[in-house]
């Protein structure tokens, strides 16, 4: 692209993030985790017709991107470059800003399965830990997509997770599984599955009768930080 190419398309980018209520959406998101369009219309300040047409503008200039999770539709920041842009015209501008505030119940939030793999806080938290250990890692093919490292494999034939056998199953193998109640992800698929079988063969976990909550044991607070660096909070209380 040459400089006149170069610095339309900045002025078309700047124009974008410029709008109020768009610029609001863009702050908001820039905490890591996605909103519907109907959460986003109330931060714009805007009717959730003019919130859809200003999402739409959002994500055709590249800015934001858009997850289906089930009947829902997520939206959040395209990347770290987008947030970088954010931080920087925060610095510009001053001030400071508030954080996500879930209103899921406490108990469901810590820990819970979906589907057949861990989510809210205890499985957001172990997928940022997997990452950073570099045992899973962005893969070809789509920003949601996870390959497995040869670090990987070994640690989690350690924790009794057999990658090649969660690999030749029928279905995704892994995946980044946006969490709605932490609104980032954990990880999902076939490997996800095997995760949280060994923790429920090993105790790290037990199922509630009653729903989908997951009670993290002892045990499991003690391994997990111990073999992995994870550190929680203290489980809610009932």
């Amino acid at each position: 692209m040459d400089a006149e190419g170069s610095d339309a398309r900045a002025a078309t980018i700047a124009a974008t993030i410029g709008e109020p209520a768009r610029a609001r959406m863009l702050f908001v998101l820039s905490d890591g985790r996605a909103r519907t369009s109907t959460e986003l219309a109330v931060v714009g300040g805007v009717t959730p017709s003019t919130a859809s047409v200003h999402l739409q503008r959002l994500k055709a200039q590249g800015l934001v991107r858009v997850s289906a999770q089930g009947k829902h539709r997520y939206y959040h920041l395209a990347g770290p470059r987008v947030a970088a842009a954010l931080e920087a015209l925060s610095v510009l501008a001053g001030g400071a800003r508030g954080g996500f505030a879930p209103t899921t119940p406490h108990r469901l939030r810590f820990a819970r399965s979906c589907y057949d793999h861990i989510a809210g806080t205890l499985g957001v938290r172990l997928n940022d830990r997997l990452l950073a250990l570099g045992w899973l890692a962005p893969a070809r093919g789509g920003d949601d997509v996870y390959a497995v490292s040869a670090a990987g494999v070994e640690g989690f034939a350690a924790l009794g997770v057999d990658v090649a056998a969660a690999r030749a199953l029928r279905r995704r193998f892994a995946f980044a599984c946006l969490d709605w109640s932490e609104r980032r992800p954990h990880l999902g698929g076939a490997l996800g599955a095997a995760i949280l079988a060994a923790a429920l063969q090993r105790r790290w976990v037990a199922r509630e009768l009653d729903d989908r909550c997951l009670r993290l044991t002892g045990t499991g607070r003690r391994e997990l930080a111990e073999r992995l660096q994870v550190v929680l909070p203290e489980p809610p209380g009932l």
